[in-house]
């Protein structure tokens, strides 16, 4: 997420933090590297200029220059004006209307809208425990009616049927009357986008607007678009009264300035982040732990409702009392771990969260080895009899043989498997003691145990 952005900002806010003395010059050098850095990842310019000339005059005040460790404060001040250019604290659906609550989903072609929309569905569904309903009023693109069907089901949520040869209004119409009868609490309301911003278009959704009067206008930007980005949604700011801004593509843009730029353009706070393809790859957006992450400072809270969300609470408890009871760890429970790590994002997903730091440590060519070590070891784990996974001991020369063949491995990446399964058994010998099962417990009480 904002790789080369974070990267450089990181080695700015490392030298800022060293100085004993801010004066002018320091100043200057440092705003210079973090309007370069900003420009490289598509920020649009009046944004970059407004941004460094609001930290120029807070870091000329008396708050910096007065304090005791100057750099640290200086860091400060980037980092509140970073957080104050995406928005202001975090933006919550307005959803405290009589239900349905409609959410009315726009935005160009290939942005993601379809997909989001099934994204918020599931969001709504799991983090609120909404019945949410979803319908497609694009009549144009092909299969488009039929992905959201898909999307949706996969979310867990309802979807409305429709056919090309209806009009969107008439779409619009029936859906809130279904939702109406059905009791259902959100209607999520999927639009046709276009190539690029045409009249056609925002007469359209203009349409849909005044028909449906939504609670929310969620207008969805894809973050690789840069520069073009904000000009859509400029356009689209002056055709509807945008509530809010969900960014796409997050997690596959080394540069996304869109979501530095596109509150600063439409007024409209930004409230969701797609940070992933897969249907949970939804987060609300926090300004202040964005800033956190563009400035390398990692973001650990993420990671702890990351574990709430995926892990396996009742899976971890088992093994905790498995522990206790002094019962062998078996490559069954080996292979629990590992799925465990993938639910929550891959050890890549884990290493985005962490400060920079921490992650240059690691390397990204180590990181990416380690990944698809990962993955050949539960292949591996995967070719074995029942019985081998319980009795790991029973794995000989023969054996290694044709589980290596199974999972299409050499005979030692079987062993170099075998070999780490045994450090993770040894370590939960010494575990036995009920110090694993207290762990547990203790995070049980501090809400990771409750769903």
């Amino acid at each position: 997420m904002l790789n080369n952005l974070t990267q450089r900002l990181s080695r700015v806010v490392k030298t800022m933090r060293g100085e004993a003395r801010i004066t002018e010059s320091n100043i200057a050098d440092m705003l210079r590297e973090v309007r370069l850095a900003l420009l490289e990842a598509d920020v649009a310019l009046p944004v970059v200029r407004e941004f460094t000339q609001r930290v120029k005059e807070r870091a000329l005040g008396q708050e910096v220059v007065g304090s005791l460790s100057p750099g640290q404060a200086l860091v400060g001040v980037v980092h509140r004006e970073l957080a104050a250019l995406m928005g202001e604290g975090v933006s919550a659906l307005n959803l405290a209307v009589q239900p349905p609550a409609i959410v009315l989903m726009a935005g160009l072609q290939g942005a993601g809208k379809t997909t989001t929309t099934a994204k918020l569905a599931k969001w709504l569904v799991e983090r609120q425990r909404k019945k949410v309903l979803t319908v497609s009023c694009d009549v144009y693109r092909p299969a488009a009616i039929a992905q959201l069907q898909t999307v949706t089901a996969q979310a867990g949520a309802e979807f409305l049927p429709s056919t090309p040869d209806e009009r969107p209004l008439d779409i619009a119409r029936r859906a809130v009357e279904y939702a109406r009868s059905h009791h259902v609490d959100v209607l999520l309301v999927d639009t046709a986008g276009r190539v690029t911003v045409d009249a056609e278009m925002m007469r359209e959704i203009a349409e849909l607007h005044a028909t449906l009067q939504p609670v929310e206008t969620l207008f969805v930007v894809d973050a690789m678009q840069g520069q073009d980005a904000l000009a859509t949604a400029r356009a689209f700011h002056d055709a509807l009264p945008l509530t809010g801004i969900v960014l796409t593509k997050l997690d596959g843009d080394a540069r996304g300035g869109a979501a530095l730029s596109v509150h600063h353009v439409t007024g409209a706070p930004v409230k969701f982040a797609g940070v992933s393809e897969k249907i949970d790859g939804l987060e609300a957006f926090d300004p202040s732990r964005m800033a956190d992450r563009i400035l390398g400072m990692g973001d650990v809270l993420a990671l702890v409702e990351q574990a709430q969300r995926n892990v396996d609470v009742q899976a971890a408890q088992q093994l905790a009392q498995k522990v206790k009871a002094g019962v062998q760890f078996d490559l069954n429970d080996f292979l629990t771990q590992l799925q465990q790590m993938n639910r929550m994002g891959g050890l890549q997903g884990l290493m985005d969260k962490l400060p920079a730091e921490l992650q240059a440590r690691a390397g990204q060519a180590d990181m990416d080895r380690a990944e698809r070590e990962t993955r050949r070891m539960q292949g591996i784990i995967c070719s074995m009899t029942p019985q081998e996974r319980s009795k790991p001991d029973l794995i000989k020369a023969a054996r290694k043989r044709r589980i290596a063949a199974g999972a299409g491995v050499q005979v030692q990446d079987v062993n170099r498997m075998l070999g780490q399964y045994e450090q993770m058994r040894d370590m939960m010998k010494k575990m036995k003691g009920g110090k694993m099962f207290k762990m547990m417990q203790r995070l049980g009480g501090s809400g990771l145990m409750r769903r």
